[in-house]
């Protein structure tokens, strides 16, 4: 059997529409600045609910993106992807034609999909009867059509597909992209996650399962992550999109390069449907895999993003495998939950959290953990708190874990 030589994967554009800002420039200076995101829900009437706060994606304009005709067909999902990608791409400077568009992909993912159309539509279907369903109700839901409607509004005729394994959605279409480049599927790659599950019934649900922050009296201190006090997790929503090359690719066209991408780990706990198995030997495998793959060691990694959702069972245990599988090192690095200043974005989390590993890397800055008033005892990590960090980010990984037991770890690293 050959082996396939493994292509350099390099980030050259970047893209984000999230509860602190609605460009890259905003996003970023929002998680340096310690911005918080969280406020009342105003996307629906939430008096009923447990949990009335939510991170909302603020004077979004999907017209800037798209006509009126085209955003009226689309879910918030699919808008927040498509516009993410569309960003990403400008940033990028990168031209899609017709010599290269069956070289680039796309791969966006998300947990849930278009929800808020679902159960728009069962209402419609409940009262009014079911000839008066929308035409566009199924191809406006289904989970994929962010990466399928990404690709109609760009020309990306490459490898399409979308990963939807909750909260680690955004973060395996990111890795499931780097594989395709690395191993000569496609030159390029429009990747990321996205979401938009402000609803009633995501927010209905997740509160009974109690999973979610109750602190309706005080919004801006609701995402707490790795502090004693934290209570659940507050959901937020919008999309991070990288857009990945093939090094020779962004070299011969002279693109600017954010960040080299080295490592993906992906593997599950096969322990429980909700909750990460005790000692997080699941997550410390995904982090130990995405280190191997970069062929890097543990005394290497400058920063991590935690996945650090703001819940009892996250926050302890994600701590507990970042020990294992950096040893001693682990209190050597930065560490910090930018969860606390967007909420989480479900499937939307691991795209715009490699984001901000990706800038931490070109900008040698890292973000707060804000809210990180009386740390656990159980979370004794350096975990940046409250203020934005100077210091030189060689390697920066990003970790998702998600319902079901999938974890993921991304690895960064300076391009040399």
């Amino acid at each position: 059997m050959t082996t396939i030589d493994r292509k350099r994967v390099v980030v050259t554009g970047l893209g984000a529409i999230t509860p602190i800002g609605n460009t890259l420039t905003d996003y970023w200076e929002g998680l340096l600045s310690g911005r918080n995101g969280i406020g009342a829900i105003t996307l629906f009437d939430a008096a009923r609910h447990d949990c009335r706060i939510a991170g909302e994606v603020k004077g979004f304009d999907p017209h800037v993106y798209m006509d009126r005709k085209e955003a009226k067909r689309m879910d918030r999902f699919a808008q927040f992807g498509v516009s993410a990608s569309k960003q990403a791409i400008a940033d990028a400077k990168f031209v899609i034609n017709a010599l290269n568009a069956e070289q680039v992909g796309v791969l966006i993912g998300t947990g849930i999909g278009g929800l808020k159309v679902l159960e728009d539509q069962q209402e419609i279907n409940l009262t009014k009867g079911p000839d008066r369903c929308s035409p566009f109700m199924i191809p406006m839901m289904i989970a994929n059509m962010a990466a399928g409607l990404t690709a109609i509004h760009t020309g990306a005729k490459g490898p399409n597909s979308c990963s939807v394994t909750a909260c680690a959605a955004g973060s395996n279409a990111i890795g499931d992209a780097f594989r395709l480049v690395q191993n000569g599927y496609a030159q390029a790659m429009i990747c990321g996650g996205t979401e938009a599950a402000v609803t009633p019934l995501s927010v209905a649900g997740f509160a009974a399962c109690k999973a979610m922050s109750t602190r309706n009296d005080d919004p801006a201190h609701a995402s707490r992550p790795f502090d004693k006090d934290r209570d659940g997790f507050v959901l937020g929503e919008g999309s991070g999109i990288l857009i990945i090359e093939e090094l020779e690719h962004a070299l011969a066209r002279g693109a600017r390069i954010y960040a080299e991408i080295v490592g993906y780990g992906a593997t599950c706990d096969a322990y429980h449907i909700t909750s990460p198995v005790p000692g997080g030997e699941g997550a410390a495998r995904a982090i130990s895999l995405a280190l191997k793959d970069a062929n890097l060691t543990p005394d290497q990694v400058s920063y991590i993003n935690a996945h650090g959702t703001s819940t009892p069972a996250n926050d302890s245990t994600e701590t507990a495998a970042m020990k294992k599988a950096l040893g001693e090192h682990a209190y050597k690095i930065t560490v910090s939950s930018t969860k606390s200043m967007t909420g989480h974005l479900l499937g939307g989390s691991g795209g715009i959290e490699a984001v901000a590993a990706v800038m931490a890397v070109a900008n040698d800055r890292v973000p707060p953990t804000i809210n990180l008033d009386n740390p656990d005892p159980d979370c004794d990590l350096d975990y940046v708190p409250h203020h934005s960090r100077e210091q030189i980010v060689d390697v920066a990984l990003s970790n998702s874990f998600g319902f079901g037991g999938h974890n993921v770890t991304l690895a960064f690293k300076k391009y040399r």
